[in-house]
């Protein structure tokens, strides 16, 4: 009796739940390597995600060692390491989750080229978002939607598939040799959340009884309402389905924000280069290219209390409230002129949920040059804050210097007494030269 044998090259699905390469492969094949390849070219792009990376790869290691298997681990091209490994263990096929940024599409066309090669059939899965995209298109015509709420409408009435069960047991090759997993190196934010399937699941448990608080709550900036997931689904610690089932009501605030991430997974499939070039037809991109306002504006010390707290919750924690990120990114783009591109690296590199389709697409909606149906509204930082930080409490939490300012003053030390602003050490807002904001009078 032949003993068939798969390969599964595991990418951002780091989970034995509902992972549909991993499951389905499972039930089709004798044995099954679970592979994950540490890819030198994407090892120095953020130290944080490196470190939520290891730790969530230990994890997964953990889990398929709970189901009789392992998860090999090589370091090298992903492509040259895949086709190695299936030759050595007598492979017939290859398992990958599709993916959409120009990363991940080519390494699927390297992939698929030698295994035509090798006589290896690969076959790719679903996973990454609830539905695929590509999968709904406008009527009318055009290959993907470029306004989010009529998609949402077909995404929410869309039929998704099944949840998938974890394997019971996952069977691996005799002697085939696992490979080390490094120990997680050190990232840059100190208070950044750990990874891992096993921590994701039960974060997910634990928020769900606060969901019903979510409308209301989520963008109050100090109460931190939001279920802080997004780390895990960028990394497939969680699949996204399964978040979606269990909150329930897809056409619900929580819901809608997975449907977000679904529609900018769809934009990036049909406009890959969403990361350095305007997606808006006609878009005016008329910036200022000024060093030390972009400077100041990654340090957390622009003057303006709400953008500094937000810039130095992303250095403390990896990870920024969305109404922050709003705030933030319209500062940079709509009052200091700055162009897009220079914050989309800097999210990048801290945010441990930062991905291409997201930070990107959100990016380019910011600035006015993505998929926002008003291209030209601004942030009023100051109404900003004062709506959703009405006394002040996530300032004081992120810029110590003001931490005795009491209530709004708080969102505009600029108007406080000279006597008590020079104690403060703290800098005087920035803005464009030979401009007066209306935020400033």
């Amino acid at each position: 009796m032949t003993v068939t044998t798969a390969v599964v090259l595991l990418t951002r699905d780091l989970r034995v739940h509902d992972n549909p390469a991993l499951a389905t492969s499972c039930a089709a094949f004798d044995r099954v390597v679970p592979l994950y390849v540490l890819d030198p070219a994407l090892a120095g792009l953020s130290a944080n995600r490196l470190r939520f990376l290891h730790q969530a790869l230990a994890e997964l290691r953990t889990e398929l060692r709970d189901r009789g298997g392992d998860l090999v681990v090589r370091r090298g091209d992903p492509v040259a390491e895949t086709i190695r490994l299936a030759g050595q263990v007598g492979a017939t096929a290859v398992a990958l989750a599709a993916d959409v940024s120009h990363h991940a599409r080519r390494r699927e066309r390297l992939l698929r080229a030698e295994c035509e090669r090798h006589r290896l059939h690969l076959r790719l899965f679903p996973g990454l978002t609830v539905v695929e995209p590509g999968a709904l298109r406008p009527g009318g015509g055009g290959d993907h939607y470029r306004v989010f709420s009529p998609y949402h409408r077909a995404w929410a009435a869309n039929r998704w598939r099944e949840e998938l069960a974890a394997p019971r047991r996952i069977a691996l090759p005799d002697k085939v040799s696992v490979g080390r997993l490094p120990a997680p190196p050190a990232g840059e934010s100190p208070d950044a959340a750990v990874g891992g399937e096993r921590v994701a699941r039960q974060r997910l448990t634990d928020w769900l009884p606060d969901l019903d608080r979510y409308g209301d709550q989520h963008d109050d900036m100090a109460g931190d309402d939001t279920s802080r997931l997004s780390p895990y689904l960028r990394f497939g610690c969680l699949s996204p389905l399964t978040v979606a089932n269990a909150a329930g009501d897809r056409s619900g605030p929580f819901v809608r924000q997975i449907c977000w991430r679904d529609f900018y997974y769809q934009v990036t499939a049909a406009f890959p280069d969403i990361s350095t070039r305007a997606y808006r037809k006609g878009a005016t991109e008329k910036w200022r290219y000024d060093d030390d306002a972009v400077a100041a504006w990654t340090e957390g010390r622009t003057g303006v209390p709400i953008v500094d707290a937000g810039m130095r919750q992303l250095h403390a924690q990896g990870w920024m409230h969305n109404r922050a990120r709003l705030i933030t990114g319209g500062f940079l783009t709509k009052h200091l002129e700055q162009d897009w591109r220079a914050g989309v690296p800097v999210f990048f590199r801290w945010l441990l949920d930062g991905d291409v389709a997201n930070n990107s697409g959100n990016w380019q909606w910011v600035a006015g040059t993505g998929n926002d149906t008003k291209p030209y509204r601004g942030f009023n930082p100051v109404r900003q804050a004062e709506r959703y930080d009405p006394d002040g409490a996530y300032v004081r939490r992120w810029v110590p210097e003001l931490a005795g300012v009491q209530g709004k003053a708080a969102h505009q030390p600029w108007r406080l007494p000279d006597e008590i602003r020079r104690t403060l050490d703290y800098p005087p807002p920035i803005s464009v030269p030979g401009t007066d904001p209306v935020w400033l009078r």
